[in-house]
């Protein structure tokens, strides 16, 4: 993967304000507007950029309950349905296939311990295959992002 100093820059400042303009853009970068515009296309052409949202204050929204929850499933066949019920439950924000004692990690956020627990109990325990889980919920966070660091692509260049 080909990646300069200028690619790294952009997509910095993206990450910052994706919602800046094509002028804003260009002028941070020395670039002109239609410029800057082509290479952040060529970014999301090679799937560097894959999408663009808007991030949402899980508190101000009512869900002040964040939790992760570990799931085993006892055969391997049971993947496909654990994983179709996992996209369709909008709780779940991230699913993670995991080594060790279990099979996947999950991230939740809900409104309140009685939402954790209908989750738990009426739909997670409910998909077939689900064997185990175990939950540890969150007192508070210090950190929390959806950016990747990019030190590591500008120390090899």
């Amino acid at each position: 993967m080909e990646i300069d100093d200028l690619d790294i820059k952009t997509l910095s400042l993206l990450c910052q304000r994706g919602r800046m303009t094509w002028a804003e853009l260009a002028g941070q970068l020395g670039l002109s507007a239609p410029a800057a515009a082509d290479r952040v296309k060529k970014l999301e052409e090679r799937g560097i950029i894959n999408g663009y949202s808007a991030r949402l204050s899980a508190e101000a929204l009512g869900l002040d309950l964040t939790a992760f929850i570990s799931v085993t499933l006892d055969q391997p066949r049971h993947r496909e349905g654990f994983l179709a019920a996992v996209q369709a439950s909008a709780e779940i924000l991230e699913c993670h296939h995991v080594t060790g004692d279990d099979d996947y990690l999950l991230k939740v956020r809900c409104c309140h311990t009685r939402a954790l627990e209908a989750l738990i109990t009426e739909r997670l325990k409910a998909i077939a295959g689900v064997v185990k889980t175990r939950t540890l919920i969150v007192l508070s966070t210090v950190k929390e992002t959806q950016v990747p660091s990019l030190d590591h692509l500008s120390e090899s260049l």
